[in-house]
């Protein structure tokens, strides 16, 4: 039974997303923090993203302009697999508690990376749904985003436009080369309407699948971390293949597998399998 009142599923059916002050236990948060310290000052080492992920990809990625005098690693893919902290995070936390009240009492775990902008960084995340990255046959499905860092103006803090994920699955293949991203035209008039999320250390987000979101780069001399899992309804079944695969992929972590499938009536193209270390370089196609 969940300890969260119904209001947190109503306020996220209609808005897609929803604010938790206390997403990671307090224990947790600071294991968390140094154990990504011990990653940024591990890449000092390379100069290309490296480690492999069960695809073959490389789990580190860094951002272009990274060194030993000012590291960038902007991406680590499955951290679950590398850290039996965040592996913990994953498996038990306060959001889960809400997801029961969302998506039902059987919840399975999708995928999980860690996106981080150190200060001064030039990524952006230009706007774009979930879903057209990993086609399920229904799309209750939620990403989880647990603030690291104090995220707060202009360090590059999530922007989502509420009410977006009741839209269009909108096209995120143009001109025949998959971007990863909405269009220029839509991405224009969504941008008005896009509201900053933030929030201390400790806090965070969770995020419906079709909710149209993004990010700016951060400008400012403080970092913004974010460990992002992605979570589904039991009865949702991947379509193709995972695009962040971990050997924790699909483990039960609420209730219990029922052996059953349930579809939703939708039609999208399916995405481009990431042969990088992220989508980061299937969204530059865009440029």
């Amino acid at each position: 039974m969940s300890t969260f009142p119904s209001e947190h599923a109503e306020r996220f059916d209609r808005d897609g997303y929803l604010y938790l002050e206390n997403a990671v236990p307090v224990s947790k948060l600071h294991d968390l923090q140094d154990q990504f310290e011990k990653w940024k000052e591990a890449s000092r080492n390379h100069a290309e993203p490296y480690g492999t992920t069960l695809d073959g990809r490389p789990r580190f990625d860094l951002e272009p302009g990274h060194c030993a005098r000012k590291p960038a690693l902007r991406r680590i893919a499955s951290p679950i697999e590398i850290s039996e902290t965040y592996l913990s995070v994953m498996r038990s936390n306060p959001a889960l508690d809400v997801l029961v009240d969302i998506l039902g009492p059987n919840i399975r775990f999708e995928n999980a990376k860690i996106n981080s902008k150190q200060p001064g960084s030039e990524t952006q995340v230009k706007f774009h749904q979930d879903f057209p990255f990993e086609a399920h046959t229904n799309d209750d499905m939620v990403t989880v985003l647990f603030f690291i860092d104090d995220v707060v103006p202009g360090n590059g803090p999530l922007e989502v436009v509420p009410g977006s994920h009741k839209g269009p699955l909108y096209e995120h293949w143009h001109n025949d080369v998959f971007t990863g991203t909405v269009s220029e035209a839509v991405a224009e008039a969504v941008r008005p309407l896009a509201v900053p999320c933030y929030g201390p250390a400790g806090s965070g987000y969770l995020m419906h699948t079709r909710l149209v979101h993004g990010s700016a780069p951060n400008l400012s001399g403080r970092p913004r971390t974010l460990f992002i899992c992605e979570y589904t309804a039991e009865d949702s079944y991947p379509l193709h293949p995972n695009h962040i695969p971990s050997r924790y992929m699909y483990e039960i972590v609420r209730g219990e597998h029922t052996g059953r499938v349930r579809c939703s009536e939708y039609e999208m193209a399916l995405p481009e399998m990431p042969r990088g270390a992220s989508f980061f370089e299937q969204q530059a196609k865009a440029d």
